[in-house]
């Protein structure tokens, strides 16, 4: 009967505490939705980055405010990259041929290492090369995102790999469409390339429909098909860790926090291809899948206001040099490898 009792009183003050961090959350994931809608160069990821990067820098950002904000910032990312799996319908990806799909799985694997490779090259942590390699090889800050436990990256490694994907996605949108004039590619060929090249899913998009809806309709499809492979390659990293943990004699963590060890895959990942293979099944109605992915965004921007609010600006600026370096790197060497493989597939 006590712990009956007791329980409730317990539970009460803390969700008490979480109040307000979550009031201001929310307002800032609305301001992020809103902002997103009036322009199509940011998207609402990382507008509400910006937004709770302002607020962990401006003085306001309390304690109060930080247990509600910080409490939930993880969990509410892999729920958002779980949700992402309503996006994906097999069927459609398989469509491709196989041609493609081989280039697609070339153009992220090839991408994925080299980044990490050149990243750790150039000074940066593991983890932090591990969110360049998953953001610009894979989808973005969605990447980024579910590879954040994974690699048991900051707050700064993580806005700093946003950023880039940001700011090197953003100057493709110019970059393609004028490299196109000079190529003539097919509208197909250069949705393709579009597909592959560009890192975040509204950025392709931007570039993609500059070639009409064939193009568009090709690039949304690659682009998708990239984003599958998010689930294998958090599921290698994640077993790669293990194994590197094991060598050096130090385990690895679920949270970043020494409490539990990590999965040999993580449940996010099992969620995330559980929800492609539901919406591959064809049974769910469209208003639920617009729902889902509207819940995705909404979640996922949470996370990243969270993450925003915990970054030190002055600490990002310091070590914000070398991601952009790498940044630039793995965005032509992407572009490279994936336009020479869209020529030859003729």
């Amino acid at each position: 009967m006590n712990n009956r009792s007791t329980t409730p009183k317990t539970r009460d003050p803390q969700l008490r505490a979480w109040i307000p961090g979550l009031l201001v959350l929310a307002a800032g994931v609305a301001g992020a939705m809103v902002l997103a809608g009036l322009q199509t160069v940011l998207g609402a990821l990382v507008i509400a980055l910006i937004l709770g990067i302002l607020l962990g820098n401006s003085g306001l950002y309390t304690a109060t405010l930080r247990t509600g904000i910080g409490g939930g910032t993880k969990r509410l990312l892999r729920a958002g990259v779980v949700l992402l799996g309503l996006q994906l319908a097999l069927p459609d990806i398989l469509a491709l041929g196989p041609q493609v799909l081989l280039l697609i799985l070339a153009c992220v694997a090839g991408s994925f290492y080299a980044t990490l490779w050149l990243g750790q090259r150039l000074g940066l942590s593991r983890a932090g090369a591990l969110l360049m390699a998953a953001g610009f090889s894979i989808c973005g800050a969605s990447a980024v995102a579910g590879m954040q436990g994974i690699a048991d990256a900051d707050d700064d490694e993580v806005a700093s790999a946003v950023a880039m994907v940001t700011l090197y996605g953003s100057l493709m949108i110019i970059a393609l469409p004028l490299l196109n004039t000079l190529l003539g590619l097919e509208p197909t060929e250069f949705g393709v390339w579009s597909g592959l090249a560009v890192h975040e899913v509204a950025q392709v998009v931007a570039v993609a429909s500059t070639a009409g809806a064939t193009a568009l309709a090709s690039a949304t499809v690659v682009k998708l098909g990239r984003v599958l492979m998010l689930a294998p390659v958090a599921a290698a990293a994640g077993l790669g860790e293990r194994r590197r943990s094991r060598r050096h004699g130090t385990t690895t963590t679920a949270d970043g926090n020494g409490r539990a060890a990590a999965p040999l895959v993580p449940l996010f990942v099992l969620g995330f291809l559980a929800l492609v293979v539901l919406r591959s099944l064809g049974i769910l109605p469209p208003p639920v899948l617009e729902a889902g992915r509207t819940v995705a965004t909404v979640l996922l921007a949470a996370g990243m206001f969270g993450l925003g609010a915990g970054i030190d600006v002055r600490r990002l600026l310091r070590t914000g040099g070398r991601f952009a370096v790498v940044g630039a790197a793995s965005t032509l060497l992407l572009a490279g490898v994936s336009l020479l493989g869209v020529v030859v597939l003729g």
